[in-house]
């Protein structure tokens, strides 16, 4: 076993203050307390916080437009001081367990990157908070529901993941030494799409296995859903070239078949063609309602 004691929580923000206040105060929670949390904020300002927290908050400012979600999640971790790097999505309330797993998930194999259970909140079903201003866990049990397509984790402490597809950027955990092993991630995509498919090539590439963490939950907050997520169309599409010139394969399969049957692209071997462009109507139309939860 490894001696680890430090625990940074890596987030991104742009915008979500409300959702952030909700991770901080799930992080406030905890049963072991983070180190320090990491902010990498891509608008003008920091994010509002509490000056009576018990862990130290680094913020770092990230430049760039469309989202430049790889090169954040890089700003974060060069600036993080702990051993165990956590990140968490800032739509998310941790469990009062997430760091005590992520402590101790490393310290039991530091070669390795942790998946928790994420469950999806509904459209607001009021306050998530106690009186308290604490995350009423009760109530964020009683309404979050896992993705039909991830595993049940209430009975289990780590199973492996044979499929690296399944790193998901809501929450992953893996130490330092990991993340530098795999070179971090590609800043070459840029705005919303497949830098985690690349990361998790670059990890697999760099001899690291994935695992699927139990012991802890973290709680999506409802935001809009589109389906498919025709508001990104250019980046997906620049980033799923970029990632075929990376790795021969394509990725986002999902998201480019859509477009194709939607008579968007033309995907034929290893060249993808834009026929056209969703138009605004067509975007507004994948606006999903507000009880759908998750794509």
């Amino acid at each position: 076993m490894t001696a680890f004691n430090s625990v940074s929580v890596l987030t991104l923000i742009r915008g979500r203050q409300a959702h952030f206040d909700h991770l901080i105060a799930g992080l406030r929670a905890q049963v072991s307390q983070p180190d320090e949390l990491v902010v990498a904020y891509m608008q003008p300002d920091p994010p509002d916080y509490p000056d009576d927290l018990t862990f130290s908050v680094r913020c770092v400012r990230v430049d760039g437009d469309p989202l430049p979600l790889a090169k954040a999640r890089n700003s974060a971790a060069k600036a993080a001081e702990g051993d165990v790097l956590a990140f968490l999505d800032v739509d998310c309330i941790a469990d009062t367990q997430f760091v005590r797993r992520a402590r101790e998930a490393c310290a039991a194999d530091a070669r390795q990157v942790f998946l928790p259970e994420v469950r999806y909140l509904p459209a607001q079903q009021g306050s998530w908070m106690t009186d308290a201003e604490v995350p009423d866990y009760e109530k964020l049990k009683a309404h979050g529901e896992r993705h039909p397509a991830k595993p049940n984790l209430e009975d289990c402490s780590i199973a492996p993941i044979d499929d690296f597809g399944e790193l998901w950027g809501l929450s992953f955990i893996l130490s330092r030494g990991t993340w530098k092993d795999a070179g971090g991630m590609d800043e070459a995509y840029i705005g919303y799409g497949a830098e985690e498919t690349d990361f998790a090539e670059r990890l697999r590439a760099s001899g690291a296995q994935l695992y699927w963490l139990g012991g802890t939950i973290c709680f999506h907050q409802h935001h809009t859903v589109c389906k498919p997520p025709l508001q990104h169309f250019d980046t997906i599409v620049r980033n799923a070239r970029t990632f075929h010139d990376r790795w021969g394969r394509w990725c986002m399969d999902y998201w480019l078949d859509d477009f194709a049957r939607r008579g968007l692209v033309r995907r034929s071997g290893d060249e993808l063609q834009v026929l056209r462009r969703p138009s605004r109507s067509e975007v507004e139309a994948s606006e999903q309602p507000p009880h759908v939860r998750f794509s």
